[in-house]
């Protein structure tokens, strides 16, 4: 399988938790550079897979307001820190 097929098939969930086990890795600052190399490459790979995922959300969100009648989403604002 391809690695474009294969980050076809990965969720948004998959491709994160790949992404964070590479970030434990390459902290550790064990790996060979080209296995470091090849791992950020993937990480970028995984980057841009979690992008569109989420592009894809709120495309669809942004869809179902619209046929709600809502002409805009409201930004969603974090509650200050206690």
């Amino acid at each position: 399988m391809t690695s474009r097929k294969k980050n076809e098939n990965l969720s948004f969930e998959d491709a994160l938790k790949e992404l964070e086990h590479i970030v434990e890795q390459m902290e550790q600052g064990e790996l060979p550079l080209e296995q470091a190399l090849q791992k950020f490459e993937r990480g970028v790979e995984l980057t841009r897979v979690s992008q569109a995922r989420l592009q894809q959300a709120e495309q669809k969100v942004q869809k179902l307001v619209a046929q709600q009648g809502q002409s805009t989403l409201v930004p969603f604002e974090e509650e200050p820190p206690q």
